[in-house]
């Protein structure tokens, strides 16, 4: 599938304020999911200067700083992407292994991050092993069997500002967006051993919706296999329809962006607007 994003980013300020240096992540990655083609970025008012990087997920990222006073920021990004998995399910593991799962030892420390619980509870545990006997301790059957099941037991509601919820919350019945789904994901996956991370980017599903915002998921790491994308909103294993931008352990990683501004007793707002449209299937 061949997308292009256009994606339109506004903060307006109560006074002039002067904004501290700032993170942005909203460039697509590029990896063996999906292939950027094309990427701009503009931003208003003209920063001083900027330095890109890739964060510890792969994520790109760009750090801007400013000079002077403004009452508004704008980000307008334009990327083109081609996405490479139709089949999320052509994998294997390299060697047979069951829940609660053990990586092989020459990982040392490097996916502690990833395994560590949001918020280790009772309840999330035992609904954790509860799936873990239906998948019948099976490792890879285990992502796709939660997914749905969030999905049909979870109430899901749009709700643009705020931290993600713990993950009891959502399972006691708490209304719940995407990026809590997300979270409920990771928490059950690292329960039963599974390194788990939180994935922000666009979802296609209808062209003529009238609007979109950045979705949330979560990715599970199999050896050999590398990161796997699971929906928990749409109980789904991710394919081509989803574009990934950045990725982490914990949600405030993969935030679009990262920062603050001075000025005494101002107040912000923020709008956005996203359009996706396929360029070629």
């Amino acid at each position: 599938m061949y997308f292009r994003i256009e994606h339109q980013l506004r903060f307006q300020y109560s006074q002039p304020v002067f904004i501290e240096p700032t993170i942005i992540r909203l460039q697509p990655r590029s990896d063996s999911w999906q292939e950027l083609l094309n990427f701009k970025m503009d931003i208003t008012p003209n920063p001083q200067g900027g330095a890109d990087s890739n964060g510890l997920d792969g994520t790109p990222t760009t750090l801007l700083w400013f000079s002077g006073l403004t009452e508004s920021l704008s980000i307008d990004t334009v990327s083109e992407v081609r996405t490479l998995k139709e089949d999320p399910f052509n994998f294997i593991l390299p060697k047979k292994q069951s829940l609660p799962f053990e990586y092989p030892p020459y990982y040392g420390n490097m996916l502690t991050p990833y395994l560590q619980r949001i918020t280790p509870s009772e309840p999330v545990t035992r609904f954790a092993r509860e799936l873990m006997k239906e998948a019948d301790h099976n490792p890879t059957a285990f992502p796709g069997l939660l997914a749905a099941r969030i999905n049909k037991i979870c109430e899901i509601v749009f709700r643009e500002h705020g931290d993600p919820m713990l993950p009891e919350k959502v399972l006691g019945g708490e209304p719940a967006a995407c990026r809590d789904l997300a979270v409920l994901f990771m928490d059950v996956c690292r329960s039963v051993g599974l390194a788990s991370r939180f994935t922000s980017g666009y979802y296609h599903l209808d062209t003529d919706a009238p609007e979109l915002e950045l979705h949330a998921w979560a990715e599970v790491y199999f050896p050999g296999a590398g990161w796997r994308g699971y929906d928990p909103t749409h109980g789904l294993t991710v394919s081509d329809h989803h574009v990934a931008v950045a990725s982490g352990a914990d949600p405030v990683i993969a935030a679009p962006t990262y920062g603050t501004v001075r000025g005494t007793g101002a107040t912000s707002t923020m709008d956005y607007k996203i359009g996706i449209k396929i360029l070629k299937k």
